[in-house]
């Protein structure tokens, strides 16, 4: 259930890109209640032509797999991860949006640098050193975004799972995740976020929405379901409307929410770590049973040294793997 952090595509290799028709990502028809924000303002979801497989699939023209994984996978829309690898964020967030926005596209970011972020011991440890450092980060991911239209999630895992967290550190964690939505109000009027609300494997519907309500979701737009997981669309759509009809009977109020579908062509065997036989599911596209579905996770992505690829690290591009992932073997 850990969400894994995605390395970014050395700049080095840009040079050998094929063409992958860069921005051409589209959405399918966008329903009426998705018309306003930062889908109206755009033509289709952001193609980053420098994702992990697009870069892999430039460097090795000759490898048989590389046909297959630059043309379903390199060549879909996807979010891009932001964290401590990042570098300067500001720098980074900036021209990634800027890009989209030279080709009238909507990109999909990731912020994942909270402190303390798997205090379970799993494989995403990480994060900023102090909430004071978290603050400054993400006040500037939000300032390098500003008035361009942008899709963000907020911290994958990060309500997930409280059993490793006393009531203080909960506390803490709320603190920051209100003060990240405050920001993107502020300063990144045309962003809509969504804080993370994990998958129908980890925790109550009920438990979820008291979670969701303690971290300020009242100011995002909506909450992001089954990221880095294998659970299908139904799955989560029983899940996410369960989620919002407890938050209308606690709280007074509903969100919409998006599935990341990245890898849930076959659903979820159980395992949540490099497991074999999983495939990639229905592109980016708005409807489908939530607001939106995402490709949140990166097909072939590494969920760390465990299971199939076994010794590699978290955001790894294992070809074989994302190979394998297309045809769902």
């Amino acid at each position: 259930m850990r969400r894994l952090l995605r390395t970014l595509a050395a700049s080095a290799f840009a040079c050998l890109l094929l063409p992958l028709g860069a921005g051409t990502g589209n959405a399918t028809a966008t329903p009426a209640s998705a018309q306003a924000g930062p889908i109206g303002m755009t033509s289709g979801f952001y193609t980053d032509p420098y994702s992990n497989p697009a870069v892999w699939a430039a460097a090795n023209p000759g490898d048989g797999r590389a046909a297959a994984i630059r043309d379903q996978i390199a060549s879909r829309p996807m979010a891009r991860w932001f964290g401590a690898w990042s570098g300067d964020i500001g720098s980074a967030v900036g021209s990634y949006v800027g890009a989209a926005a030279s080709v009238n596209k909507l990109p999909v970011l990731i912020a994942y640098n909270i402190p303390g972020r798997d205090a379970c011991g799993g494989h995403s440890g990480g994060g900023a050193g102090t909430p004071a450092a978290y603050r400054t980060w993400i006040s500037a991911f939000a300032s390098a975004i500003g008035s361009r239209p942008a899709l963000v999630v907020i911290e994958p895992d990060s309500l997930g799972d409280f059993s490793c967290l006393n009531q203080a550190q909960i506390d803490e964690r709320n603190g920051m995740l209100r003060g990240a939505l405050a920001e993107f109000r502020n300063r990144a009027p045309n962003t809509w976020t969504y804080l993370d609300a994990g998958n129908p494997a980890w925790v109550s519907a009920s438990t979820m929405a008291q979670h969701l309500e303690g971290a300020g979701a009242r100011e995002a737009h909506g909450f992001s379901l089954n990221i880095s997981n294998y659970f299908t669309t139904g799955e989560n759509t029983s899940y996410g409307n369960a989620i919002s009809s407890a938050l209308s009977a606690s709280y007074g109020y509903t969100k919409p929410y998006v599935i990341d579908t990245s890898r849930n062509g076959n659903g979820s065997n159980g395992q949540w770590c490099n497991p074999g036989g999983r495939k990639t599911g229905t592109p980016s596209q708005t409807g489908g049973g939530a607001e939106m579905l995402l490709w949140l996770k990166t097909p072939g992505e590494s969920d760390g040294n465990c299971g199939v690829g076994g010794g590699s690290a978290a955001g790894q591009f294992l070809p074989e793997v994302a190979y394998k992932m297309i045809f769902g073997y």
